[in-house]
């Protein structure tokens, strides 16, 4: 593998593990209540938005960014809470840019794979 598919390589394991394992270490604390008073927010569905780690990467980053800019609408709403909004906004596009990158690391694996036949 080229060096710069290297550098792809890591940046996409480095997307889908911080992506991935998040929304499971906040679900997790939704019980002890240690990074925050969790019933302030909305959606408890970031607790099962798990599928980033999953084989269907692409999916569930595509669903991440979705879900964290609906997160963010929310918070504008409500008046208040517009430095988690920005937050959320730049999260999905780490999660957009992990869709990116998993299409291109797919389509590079069906290439490596018929290079090989």
């Amino acid at each position: 593998m080229a060096a710069f598919d290297q550098r792809l390589n890591l940046s996409w394991w480095a997307l889908r593990i911080g992506l991935g394992v998040g929304p499971i270490v906040t679900g997790i604390d939704k019980y002890f209540n240690k990074l925050t008073d969790w019933t302030m927010y909305l959606s408890p569905l970031a607790t099962k938005v798990v599928v980033v780690l999953s084989r269907w990467t692409k999916l569930g980053s595509q669903i991440v960014a979705l879900w964290l800019l609906g997160i963010a609408v929310n918070l504008l709403t409500t008046g208040m809470f517009y430095d988690l909004a920005m937050r959320d906004v730049e999260i999905a596009i780490a999660a957009f840019v992990l869709s990116q990158l998993s299409a291109v690391r797919a389509q590079q694996s069906l290439a490596t794979a018929s290079q090989r036949q």
